[in-house]
């Protein structure tokens, strides 16, 4: 079902910039465990991780939520590629594959990556795209039983062929990720459970080659929850989800990772993405549920032009 309410924002006069005259959040769906990586497919439905193990997907067309896959491998971060194909991040604990999978339009499911160096990835987390098909994605570790064979959490780039290659060793614990509209840079949240370890918005250039440079911090949360998800408007902004309770929300960087707006969410916020027609719709995956909220400004494509 979906629920519509206002939310009561604080007069913040640069998140007027921001937010669509009128708009408000709405609660699309309520009923999961922990939600994450929404993404919007070819159809112009927006699908999005229930960590309880199956992905859903709602419909903008009539309003409803449904399975899309159960089990889902306890996926995370999901795309689409060019071809329409869903990419997903699936993560450990029971039922999860650690491994990069690809679900074909058929609905066949088959795994893209699971190994660096003969060794099972921690926890697939969050990815992003680029213009040549290449897959980036981040492999901490924040739950799960399972034994750890690599003693690093990384960001890799995992090739159309599947070759995979390790592209940080200076981050403790990698998050959510997405590269810039030029495909120049490569953003990471370093996000630690603990505070003193590092809760930072870092940025990477990206070469062609799919290689990076050198790190560089662009805001620092410090004992804030830092960012877990993020996407990037066409204008190069990046919209991040981070923080708790009254800190919880939206945040607004620019590409230098000046804070430029904040924008308060009805639970705490996991992740986020662009979708619609005109691509202005933010939707946002928070606690145990799906909202939707009307910006002014436009997402970049998924996959960079």
């Amino acid at each position: 079902m979906l629920i519509a309410f206002a939310l009561i924002l604080a007069p913040v006069a640069d998140e007027k910039s921001f937010v669509a005259p009128g708009a408000k959040f709405e609660k699309l769906w309520g009923d999961g465990e922990f939600t994450e990586g929404p993404a919007e497919g070819p159809d112009g439905a927006v699908y999005f991780s229930d960590i309880g193990n199956r992905i859903m997907k709602f419909d903008p067309a009539t309003g409803k939520t449904t399975e899309f896959r159960n089990p889902g491998g306890r996926t995370n971060g999901l795309k689409f590629d060019a071809a329409g194909r869903l990419i997903a991040c699936e993560g450990a604990n029971t039922g999860g594959g650690r491994r990069i999978s690809v679900t074909e339009k058929d609905g066949t499911v088959k795994t893209l990556a699971a190994r660096f160096d003969g060794k099972r990835f921690n926890s697939p987390n969050d990815l992003t795209l680029d213009r040549k098909g290449r897959v980036y994605f981040s492999d901490p570790r924040y739950v799960g039983d399972e034994k750890r064979e690599l003693d690093h959490e990384s960001v890799y780039r995992v090739d159309p062929d599947g070759t995979v290659t390790r592209l940080t060793t200076d981050i403790v614990k990698p998050n959510g990720l997405v590269i810039s509209p030029d495909g120049k840079t490569l953003y990471v949240s370093d996000h630690s459970g603990e505070a003193k370890l590092g809760r930072k918005l870092v940025a990477y250039p990206l070469n062609a080659d799919g290689t990076v440079g050198p790190r560089k911090e662009l805001y620092d949360f410090g004992k804030e929850r830092g960012i877990d998800g993020m996407t990037v408007a066409a204008d190069g902004t990046i919209v991040a989800t981070a923080g708790s309770k009254s800190a919880g929300g939206i945040y607004f960087f620019s590409p230098d990772g000046k804070k430029l707006a904040f924008l308060p969410t009805p639970e705490d916020p996991n992740n986020c993405c662009f979708a619609g027609p005109d691509r202005k719709t933010l939707y946002v995956t928070a606690g145990k549920s799906l909202y939707r909220i009307t910006l002014t400004l436009a997402g970049a494509p998924t996959v960079p032009k």
